[in-house]
């Protein structure tokens, strides 16, 4: 990217792109990709108009940006939590406890990043209605590989259909995501989420004291 040494303003040239990337998410997160400007934009990553440009492209670009960004550090995260080491039940805890943390992080709860701006712009946007199907597709396939492995491993039942039971995880995700941005309570949707892992997994069987 070339700049203009002499009067250069906003922030110097060795800026570190996923701070930006971030900080764009935050001002997207907010207010939505329509009533987010070019000016809330430079305002949000301390970089001028024409460096923003010069390093992400135009605003629809650098939404798109954000959105890949946003869910490379979701698929990190839910991998982790539902690595094959650890019972299929507490994965799922740990997804959905890993969400609400997210959906959580300031008030009013924001919800998803994806789910709460992408599903408004892909009616309009050929690109953004691409990218969600194809995240919400990858979404499906994360939990779908892992409910195959409890299958083999008889964490679910032998007639369980992991395809099927991959769709209503992710679905419990997407009622999350809606519920705690329209309002719901923490403790309202961790029930909804022990009531979907149950659905998914079968009744938790508690020992009966000696």
């Amino acid at each position: 990217m070339v700049q203009n040494q002499k009067g250069r303003r906003g922030r110097p040239r060795a800026y570190d792109p996923d701070t930006v990337l971030g900080e764009a998410t935050a001002a997207f997160w907010s207010s939505g990709y329509g009533a987010t400007s070019l000016d809330n934009l430079s305002a949000a990553t301390k970089l001028n108009r024409p460096s923003l440009y010069g390093a992400f492209g135009d605003k629809g670009a650098l939404y798109l940006r954000t959105l890949e960004r946003y869910r490379d550090q979701a698929a990190v995260g839910m991998g982790a939590a539902l690595a094959p080491a650890r019972p299929l039940r507490e994965g799922l805890r740990r997804v959905y406890g890993h969400a609400l943390d997210l959906y959580f992080h300031r008030s009013p709860a924001l919800g998803c990043y994806m789910i709460g701006t992408a599903t408004t712009e892909a009616v309009q946007h050929d690109e953004v209605r691409t990218f969600l199907r194809d995240a919400l597709r990858q979404l499906d396939r994360g939990f779908e590989r892992r409910l195959a492995l409890a299958r083999e491993q008889g964490e679910i039942a032998a007639t369980a259909d992991p395809a099927s039971l991959a769709r209503i995880a992710s679905a419990i995700l997407h009622t999350l995501a809606v519920r705690s941005r329209a309002g719901d309570s923490r403790a309202e949707l961790e029930a909804i989420v022990e009531t979907g892992i149950a659905l998914i997994c079968g009744p938790e069987h508690i020992s009966a004291p000696a």
